[in-house]
């Protein structure tokens, strides 16, 4: 059961990574100084994608699923949970890198327009 829970907050803990790095540049907006989180962490994430590494959440959460006993999934934290929500069919490397792309190009959008905000005063 303690394994099963810790599978379980593992999973809300990669969710909200990934929440972070797709709209945690909007916390610039309230604290500056949320940049010195989002970047690295952002960064990070694109990268997983743009390399197609393997996030160190993903193997943790599914061995923790194995030794509770429930069965593991095979692939990734993205093609198992996320994927049939919001693209119908597997998620392929040409997909992937846009995910990333579509990342950076908010996540830049989101810094541009806070940093003309800034400058105006």
């Amino acid at each position: 059961m303690i394994y099963r829970l810790l599978a379980d907050g593992v999973l809300v803990i990669h969710l909200a990574f990934i929440l972070f790095v797709v709209l945690g540049g909007l916390l610039v907006f309230k604290w500056r100084r949320a940049a010195w989180v989002h970047l690295p962490m952002a960064g990070w994430g694109v990268a997983i994608e743009f390399f197609d590494w393997t996030c160190p959440l993903t193997p943790l959460e599914q061995y923790l699923r194995r030794v509770s006993g429930a069965m593991g999934y095979t692939g990734g934290f993205i093609e198992h949970y996320l994927v049939p929500i919001i693209y119908p069919g597997t998620l392929t490397r040409a997909l992937q890198v846009g995910l990333g792309l579509s990342v950076v190009a908010f996540n830049v959008a989101v810094y541009a327009f806070w940093w003309r905000a800034r400058a105006r005063g």
